[in-house]
């Protein structure tokens, strides 16, 4: 097919930003080419990006897909209004060839073109970004910065990562050698050598809830641009934003002279569960997937085909010791909390104290005091209800609200929730957090910190001592896993001992944060999120070792 964009055209454009992202991912310095701002798009770009948000409610999404046998879609925001897009629900057996027909013009190509035709459909969709903030708001129920700013361009730079990550893994080895062996009195021995980076096949990215494109990109990103055909299966309630990346990768693809089957979507009918049936068809080699542990250990269990990337769920705990900085800590730490509701991969659940309290700048406090200072600082920061509609966002489903009022009765209520009424969206759930305090001393296999509870719920659990916090924390990670843990202390030798604990159990460790960032956000071409060392994950985003098995090197050898 005919490229309206051609290689050399997208190379002026875009290799400056793959060069940019190559360095950072090598400095791990903070560089980020997608504006953080609304103002930055554009005077009417919030016009423009909600304008064109409500013209796609109540309409069909047709992408031209092959396999199209009927209209599926049923997704009701957490703010309350239905958006009524509907969605083509595909037939495999007529897809998958489909997407597999382009996978060998797509290999061709090699990594740099595959590279600079991802980043432009990630140009597109930074150009759209108001539009696909909305749309992860009225999916996930973020509140709206955070979906624009999560949404929008810290996934678009977590995609340009996984690029990055990709293009450097697939240029490790070079395109071609010759090869010459000495035979002493004898001509040499000689070859000439080619090295071609090939697909694994077609890659299944199975969408979240709460972070639709965050959590998506990296594994679309890492698949297309390693020469893979992607097919995309978004969660059932979040299907908007991933449909709209769909529609944009298909018509850079078709414009740049590749089949637009590369990328696809697979929309599921209520209740028909089709992430289990793609999973393990043989055409299917890579699946990255982020949600609940039980699909993730099943994803691993049974999909023996493909290479799996999961990221599930984790028990993630803070350690406080000491600190030098009370009144920080505790702004710090109600704000982890209550950011998004806690619905984080991220957020904080466990805080461990010890039972005689901790020495800060304020003089020595109690294990109450932390918690009844902890609880008030949670309270001042969402006392407010418009600041609080803005940090909270709403709950993304009703388990979370039946876990949140569940924990209630585990112990005593340090802090209790209380609704907030959203005046804009009066149908959305919204709730401040609950801290409930618990007691490690009464060894409870069964006790609730020793699981996930998503959502807006911390425990604060008193310990005897702070070796004792690091022994529940290492036990902790171990069995369970965590995606983030944090610690306050003024002491070296601690310092050191949640270090080796969190080196030995593969856990990203956060230490002594006082001011605006927090345990629960990671900058990407700089931090890790997770790290595939630990149950919560077995894979990191993003890292070398996140992209290299997409693909593999075929040689041809040819006598010279």
């Amino acid at each position: 097919m005919a490229a309206e964009l051609t290689v050399p055209q997208l190379s002026a454009k875009h290799r400056p930003t793959l060069d940019q992202a190559l360095s950072a991912i090598r400095s791990r310095a903070y560089w980020s080419p997608h504006p953080e701002h609304p103002k930055a798009y554009g005077e009417t770009a919030p016009a423009d990006g909600l304008a064109a948000f409500e013209a796609l409610r109540g309409t069909r999404l047709d992408l031209g897909q092959p396999g199209t046998d009927g209209w599926t879609g049923a997704e009701v925001s957490p703010y309350g209004p239905e958006l009524g897009v509907e969605y083509p629900h595909v037939d495999p057996d007529v897809l998958l060839p489909a997407m597999k027909a382009g996978m060998g013009a797509w290999r061709d190509a090699g990594p740099e073109a595959r590279a600079l035709v991802c980043i432009e459909i990630l140009a597109r969709i930074s150009a759209r970004t108001h539009e696909f903030a909305h749309a992860v708001m009225h999916t996930s129920g973020q509140a709206f910065m955070m979906a624009f700013q999560a949404g929008g361009p810290h996934a678009q730079d977590r995609g340009l990562e996984a690029v990055a990550y990709a293009y450097e893994e697939q240029t490790r080895v070079p395109g071609q050698a010759d090869w010459s062996k000495p035979q002493g009195k004898k001509d040499p021995l000689q070859l000439g050598k080619t090295f071609t980076a090939v697909p694994r096949g077609i890659a299944l990215m199975i969408g979240c809830n709460t972070f639709p494109t965050w959590n998506g990109y990296p594994g679309l990103f890492a698949s297309l641009a390693t020469g893979n055909a992607v097919l995309v299966k978004p969660h059932p309630r979040a299907v908007l934003p991933l449909a709209l990346t769909v529609k944009v990768a298909r018509e850079v693809l078709a414009e740049t002279g590749f089949d637009p089957n590369l990328v696809a979507l697979a929309v599921e009918r209520p209740g028909e569960g089709i992430a289990k049936t793609l999973a393990v068809r043989p055409e299917i080699k890579l699946i990255d997937y982020t949600g609940s542990t039980e699909f993730g250990d099943w994803l691993e269990t049974h999909a023996r085909q493909a290479q799996v990337y999961t990221e599930k769920a984790g028990v993630n705990t803070v350690v406080l010791d000491s600190t030098d900085n009370y009144k920080g800590m505790l702004s710090n730490l109600a704000f982890s909390l209550s950011l998004y509701s806690g619905q984080m991969c991220t957020t904080p659940q466990n805080l461990l104290i010890p039972r005689d309290g901790i020495a800060t700048d304020a003089g020595h406090k109690t294990y109450d005091e932390v918690v009844a200072d902890l609880a008030a600082s949670v309270g001042g920061l969402l006392g407010d209800d418009a600041r609080a509609n803005a940090l909270l966002g709403a709950l993304v489903n009703p388990d979370v609200k039946t876990r949140l009022e569940a924990a209630a009765a585990l112990g005593e209520v340090a802090l209790a929730s209380r609704e907030v009424v959203n005046p804009e969206f009066p149908d959305a759930v919204v709730r401040t957090p609950v801290m409930v305090k618990l007691d490690a001393a009464k060894a409870d296999p069964e006790a609730p910190y020793l699981s996930e509870c998503f959502g807006p719920v911390s425990f604060a659990v008193a310990v005897d001592t702070t070796a004792d916090a690091l022994d529940l924390l290492r036990r902790t990670v171990r069995e369970k896993g965590a995606m983030t843990v944090g610690a306050y202390t003024t002491s070296p030798d601690t310092e050191r001992a949640v270090e080796e604990v969190c080196l030995e159990e593969s856990a990203q460790l956060s230490l002594n944060l006082t001011g605006g960032v927090f345990v629960n956000q990671t900058a990407a071409f700089s931090d890790f999120h997770g790290s595939g060392g630990n149950p919560a994950a077995n894979a990191a985003l993003c890292d070398g070792a996140f992209v290299a098995n997409r693909f593999r090197v075929v040689e041809v050898r040819r006598q010279a």
